[in-house]
């Protein structure tokens, strides 16, 4: 079973960490999301595991960046703002045609603040 070791200092899914250094925090929609995205085996069982495995990178991703625009201008995870009435909210790609939004929280200690997996196309 493939299970996914969080940096057991900072896990997102267990404790709230306010890094103060400035790396990005993460909080969750609501409790299906944050088990969607701290538990491996339910992510597996919703999406498939190959995007699961595309779940956990991406939130690695987030975690080790500075800031969204970071995420933007590298491409990371082909990180993109989105529009119209998703204006305020940004994607990354998972398994086509998944996307992982989430919305940028705060200016100085920024927070990306997952909404949801979707197919919006």
């Amino acid at each position: 079973m493939l299970t996914f070791a969080r940096y057991p200092k900072y896990n997102k899914c267990t404790t709230k960490v306010n890094w103060g250094d400035g790396y990005l925090d993460i909080e969750y929609r609501n409790n299906k999301m944050r088990k969607i995205c701290c538990d491996a085996q339910y992510a597996e069982k919703m999406y498939g595991r190959e995007n699961m495995e595309k779940i956990h990178l991406r939130l690695d991703q987030i975690e080790a960046a500075d800031t969204v625009e970071m995420l933007i201008q590298y491409r990371i995870g082909r990180c993109h703002a989105l529009s119209m009435n998703r204006k305020g909210q940004y994607a990354m790609d998972l398994v086509h045609p998944y996307r992982l939004v989430f919305e940028k929280k705060g200016h100085e200690i920024q927070i990306a603040y997952i909404v949801e997996i979707v197919d919006y196309h």
